[in-house]
């Protein structure tokens, strides 16, 4: 399971460092295409840089699918649960397995049906338009996104079956900060 985890970070990490990198780049472009300086306005006029746009969007799209599963493994996900916080624990219980099924429930036929589209787009020779790429890779997001959002949503609920907790995001929290704190100790 750590494997996944680690698998989601990175590729929420990999997506949103590589379209920042590409929106700088394309925005430096931009800007130095504009100086009239022989050569190198020539030179930047000459480079095509249109498809950082398309990219950057499709990276982001494949970011929030995959960050929403993040959200839903880490508890980040805002929820108005005033109303569930004040009922009794039993009762309290059922809503919140039951709010984690429906999530479970509309995930899952969001990635069905997002697979059955991919199944069909796959069947075409659609591309993107600066990119040329297949759309059945720019489309095969939703489907991957929604059945990991599923499965982290079944996973939230057999731990709490299990132990009554659900995971709470702690804003104060820094990954990796403990172990510095700890080896400064020592030192």
């Amino acid at each position: 399971m750590k494997f996944l985890d680690h698998l989601e970070e990175w590729l929420i990490a990999s997506l949103m460092a590589a379209a920042t990198l590409l929106i700088f780049v394309a925005v430096i472009h931009r800007y130095l295409s504009g100086f009239p300086i022989p050569g190198l306005q020539d030179y930047l006029l000459q480079m095509n840089l249109s498809w950082t746009q398309e990219a950057c969007i499709y990276m982001f799209v494949w970011m929030a699918k995959f960050g929403a599963a993040y959200g839903v493994r880490t508890g980040i996900h805002v929820g108005v649960d005033v109303l569930i916080n004040r009922m009794n624990t039993p009762l309290r219980n059922k809503f919140i397995v039951f709010g984690l099924l429906a999530g479970a429930l509309f995930t899952g036929i969001v990635g069905t049906l997002g697979a059955s589209f991919v199944w069909e787009i796959g069947h075409t020779e659609q591309t993107s338009a600066d990119l040329e790429m297949p759309m059945w890779i720019v489309y095969l997001a939703v489907p991957a996104g929604s059945y990991l959002m599923c499965f982290r949503f079944l996973q939230v609920m057999v731990h709490f079956l299990r132990t009554g907790d659900l995971p709470k995001h702690d804003h104060a929290h820094v990954e990796g900060l403990d172990e510095e704190i700890k080896q400064g100790a020592k030192a």
